[in-house]
């Protein structure tokens, strides 16, 4: 994943979203941002939007504590190189660090560890 960036989506315009802070949004004690980003296919990533891959998408998940709670499925069509994803929390911790991503290159590297292979996320 690489050039990341967060996004004020039009759906925050609506009356039930409150601008919390840096492209950060609360709704029902819940914490929103959306971020946009280009997938790699070299690294094992998918083609274009229409196939965001699992990984590293999975591990930023974990290792932030956050959910994916909107696809924006009409944005991320086939054929279009810019993904799209809302996350979302209950705690704005975990968004603000998710935040970190922002302008960083993100992908999974293979690396040995103790004489066994594993995988390993990196943000640089």
């Amino acid at each position: 994943m690489k050039e990341i960036k967060c996004l004020e989506a039009n759906k925050y315009q609506d009356s039930n979203y409150e601008k919390y802070e840096n492209g950060i949004y609360r709704k029902d004690n819940l914490f929103f941002v959306t971020l946009s980003f280009i997938q790699e296919p070299e690294l094992g990533e998918g083609k274009d939007a229409s196939s965001i891959s699992q990984y590293p998408l999975e591990d930023l998940l974990d290792k932030f504590g956050v959910y994916i709670s909107d696809f924006y499925k009409s944005e991320n069509d086939a054929g279009k190189d810019t993904c799209y994803l809302e996350f979302a929390s209950s705690d704005a911790k975990d968004i603000i660090n998710l935040l970190t991503i922002i302008n960083k290159h993100v992908y999974n590297r293979n690396v040995i560890i103790d004489g066994e292979e594993t995988v390993t996320l990196i943000i640089e």
